[in-house]
């Protein structure tokens, strides 16, 4: 039996918060070079990029030395190397920090910021920036919060820890609540469970519910709501909702909400699509807070709670949200 190749530590350290990439050359191949192999599998990163980055002595081995455009191709060898950072659009709204101890830190994420490096979200990214503020460099996120949705993300701070966090978010085992501000309509019972079938394809902006076994199901309640400060808040005025997921859908929640009649607020996808939202543009974000999590520590036994202190700008004042110019509680609008 083969045993699986260990991966070797990074010989570079991470640069504003974010990892180097790593390659991993593939066992076959009709690659004689080093540099062959990754322009052909770095095709999107542009014409040049990848001798620029030998010619610069950036792409490394396990060694740390430079690794020369002509060298050998050698199955199963691994090489790093930093891609340049795109440029970012900062987010002007704070990460806060709710909980943090030896194995965990606990971050309430504003809108508009990415949970990890991903596109065009590199350095602009909670991970990246906690890791930054708390100089916690091998910090991994647990599990991963949509851009335009606020709250509470859980992060790992040992290495040798991450996989049972993880496990407790893959298994369901982790109970979360979001709020959401969305029109209210009277005619709707509520609470209820929502379960339908969501799809979500490749290269598509939008999930959507086709027939067929539900694989998404959740609870909508209502917190709250308020007759109509202005005919732009609708007939019916504006309504608070809590949503339970027992199921983690790609947008889960905000299909669902569609489907009810009463889309979230701020919503770029659904029910029409106007997004994506434009770098820079932090205007009325998507009314949606993921406001709670409660598991059991997988790693400590306790039974830990964790609540979200931000407020959501639409409910706060509604007026002030459609007009863009929100400024109140630091609640990461």
């Amino acid at each position: 039996m083969r045993r699986p190749t260990r991966t070797p530590p990074s010989p570079l350290p991470q640069r504003h918060g974010v990892d180097p990439v790593r390659v991993r050359l593939p066992a076959t191949g009709p690659w004689s070079t080093v540099r062959e192999h990754l322009v052909e599998r770095l095709t999107g990163a542009g014409d040049g990029t990848v001798d620029g980055l030998f010619e610069a002595g950036r792409i490394v081995g396990a060694d740390g030395r430079p690794v020369p455009a002509d060298a050998p191709y050698v199955p199963g060898m691994f090489v790093w190397f930093h891609r340049d950072l795109p440029d970012e659009v900062p987010v002007p709204f704070p990460l806060e920090i709710v909980h943090r101890d030896e194995h965990i830190v606990v971050a309430d994420k504003p809108h508009f910021l990415a949970t990890t490096p991903r596109g065009g979200h590199v350095a602009e990214t909670a991970l990246a920036r906690l890791r930054r503020m708390l100089d916690l460099p091998a910090l991994t996120a647990a599990h991963r919060l949509d851009r335009l949705t606020a709250g509470l993300v859980l992060f790992t701070v040992r290495p040798e820890e991450r996989g049972a966090y993880q496990t407790l978010f893959r298994d369901r085992r982790v109970h979360k609540e979001y709020e959401a501000v969305a029109p209210y309509e009277p005619s709707l019972s509520l609470p209820r469970t929502v379960r339908s079938r969501i799809v979500k394809e490749r290269g598509v902006l939008t999930a959507r519910e086709v027939p067929g076994e539900p694989n998404a199901e959740s609870r909508v309640e209502l917190l709250g709501h308020r007759p109509p400060d202005g005919a732009a808040e609708g007939p019916g005025g504006l309504a608070r909702y809590r949503l339970v997921p027992a199921t983690g859908q790609t947008h889960q929640l905000r299909v669902h909400m569609t489907a009810l009649g009463v889309p979230i607020l701020g919503d770029p996808l659904y029910p029409v699509v106007t997004g994506p939202v434009p770098a820079g543009d932090f205007r009325r974000p998507l009314q949606l807070l993921a406001r709670t999590l409660r598991f059991t520590d997988p790693v400590t036994g306790e039974e830990r709670r964790f609540r979200s202190g931000r407020t959501l700008a639409a409910w706060a004042s509604y007026a002030r949200w459609a007009a863009g110019t929100y400024d109140g509680p630091p609640d990461g609008q």
